[in-house]
């Protein structure tokens, strides 16, 4: 479906190294298939200053390019007051991020801002688990979750508006 102006869609997690670029990567790669990429600005930030400018951790890289999708060229960045005039949808991976970006929000910021996992139906959990300390498991079930959520998130946001 076409869009009819840019839509601004940003996912966010602790540092940028790991679950957001993964969404990032994720949700363009399916915007992409559904013709709707080029109507969409699509990112992700931390809500924290720990890895600015570094790349996404080497196992959120290997397990998405084994998926087919490719995060190597993406740089960490802090979420700032200028991403509540861009974006429209700004999506938490976890409840602590979603708490940390409502004390961000403008009072004036008409979009959404909420979990990524509120739009996916049955799935079990509502939190994007972080995978920074365990194992390549942890990024794999990120991968899970995210892929899940991209196809839900999409059909929302490109749905008329009367059906949303």
């Amino acid at each position: 479906m076409m869009l009819a102006r840019k839509v601004g869609v940003l996912f966010v997690c602790m540092g940028n190294i790991c679950r957001s670029p993964t969404a990032e990567g994720v949700f363009r790669a399916v915007a992409e298939r559904a013709g709707s990429a080029r109507n969409m600005r699509i990112d992700s930030a931390g809500t924290h200053d720990y890895h600015v400018g570094e790349p996404p951790d080497a196992r959120a890289i290997a397990s998405a390019l084994r998926r087919g999708y490719d995060l190597r060229k993406h740089r960490a960045r802090q979420i700032s007051p200028r991403d509540f005039e861009r974006y429209d949808w700004i999506l938490a991976m976890d409840r602590h991020n979603l708490q940390e970006l409502g004390s961000q929000r403008p009072k004036n910021y008409e979009g959404h801002v909420g979990l990524l996992l509120d739009f996916v139906p049955n799935v079990g959990v509502r939190e994007v688990p972080d995978p920074y300390y365990g194992g390549s498991d942890g990024f794999e079930r990120v991968l899970d979750l995210v892929e899940h959520a991209a196809d839900h998130l999409l059909q929302h946001i490109t749905a008329p508006e009367g059906s949303r």
